[in-house]
């Protein structure tokens, strides 16, 4: 099975060819990468736009930051901030995604123009979200979480990061799909950055094929996190604000790609939407190079040329009967069906 066909489909969303590319819009005013940027309507509205002129597929709106720390806001409150921004780029045509832990903003969203439905808790913060959610029909992402970080890095301790976020998750996956949420509609993130240190997260991304082996489309999140700006910081020197992670961030995204991932999110669309095209172009070469009849002539010559391979010398002329073909060298009964290929 190719990475792309391993990669999944989300019913009730487009189908892309690629590892999908979801732009981010937070409509906040303390959030970790944009500082508020976009807390006004039109700027959010705007700045949507342009992530999917830029190559987004789709955009992910949250009106909370999830940051560590942050506190949350009310209800009233983020239906103010998310749901204009909803209306206003689905009302363009974009397929939106919201990322919220309540119900009732998730249910506005959607009855908004959204398509989809981004918890980072995954239906733990509101008992309300699977029954609503199932009840539109929408798709799901169910993230790993283990509480809320207002008090700094939650349960962030692990014996087996990789076997416990997979375990949580299955069991979070079979609560959503108790609830009534279609087995084709649910995406599975691993909550990157989320009561998880550094060396938790690089894990992770080291073993994303544990993670696609729970059968669901994965989105990966690692756009602009501390730990890539761990990763970055040199020995004496502090780790680069959030907006100068761009770069490593389309790393991972190639790297999610590569391992199969269905999309990653993301916060500067250009450089990811390239790494995604890459990654998908080197999948394509890798498929044709292993297909039927994919081995050239070109390959053959070569093979023939390789150091120590055996030319056969051309018969004499002389031996051939009255009329044979003398346009084709003997050479050519090598590639008669079920001769060994060249490598």
């Amino acid at each position: 099975m190719s990475k792309q066909s391993g990669r999944g489909r989300v019913a009730g969303l487009p189908e892309w060819d690629r590892c999908a590319v979801m732009g981010v819009v937070n409509v906040t005013p303390d959030s970790f990468s944009d500082g508020g940027r976009f807390f006004d309507t039109t700027a959010a509205v705007k700045h949507g736009l342009e992530l999917v002129a830029e190559g987004a597929d789709l955009v992910d709106v949250g009106g909370e930051s999830t940051r560590p720390g942050a506190t949350r806001v009310d209800e009233a409150e983020e239906l103010k901030r998310v749901i204009p921004v909803v209306r206003g780029l689905a009302s363009e045509g974009v397929t939106v995604s919201v990322d919220t832990m309540r119900a009732s903003v998730a249910a506005r969203s959607l009855a908004a123009g959204a398509a989809l439905v981004n918890d980072v808790s995954g239906g733990l913060a509101d008992p309300a979200m699977i029954p609503a959610v199932a009840e539109t029909g929408a798709p799901f992402v169910v993230m790993h979480w283990r509480g809320f970080l207002e008090g700094g890095n939650v349960k962030g301790v692990y014996d087996d990061v990789v076997a416990e976020v997979v375990d949580e998750l299955r069991a979070r996956v079979e609560a959503v799909l108790a609830g009534g949420i279609a087995p084709d509609r649910v995406v599975v993130d691993p909550g990157l950055g989320f009561s998880k240190d550094a060396e938790h997260d690089l894990v992770l991304l080291a073993h994303l094929d544990r993670l696609l082996a729970l059968g669901h489309p994965l989105l990966v999140a690692a756009s602009r996190k501390r730990f890539l700006g761990r990763v970055l910081a040199g020995p004496q020197s502090a780790p680069p604000p959030a907006r100068e992670r761009d770069a490593a961030t389309a790393a991972v995204s190639a790297l999610a790609a590569h391992a199969g991932a269905w999309a990653v999110r993301v916060h500067e669309v250009r450089a990811t939407r390239d790494a995604v095209r890459v990654a998908r172009a080197v999948e394509g070469a890798r498929t044709a190079t292993h297909a039927p009849g994919a081995h050239t002539a070109r390959g053959a010559q070569a093979a023939d040329h390789a150091p120590g391979a055996v030319t056969p010398s051309p018969a004499p002329t002389s031996h051939r009967a009255p009329g044979a073909d003398t346009t084709r060298p003997a050479r050519a009964s090598q590639s008669t069906p079920g001769a060994e290929g060249a490598r």
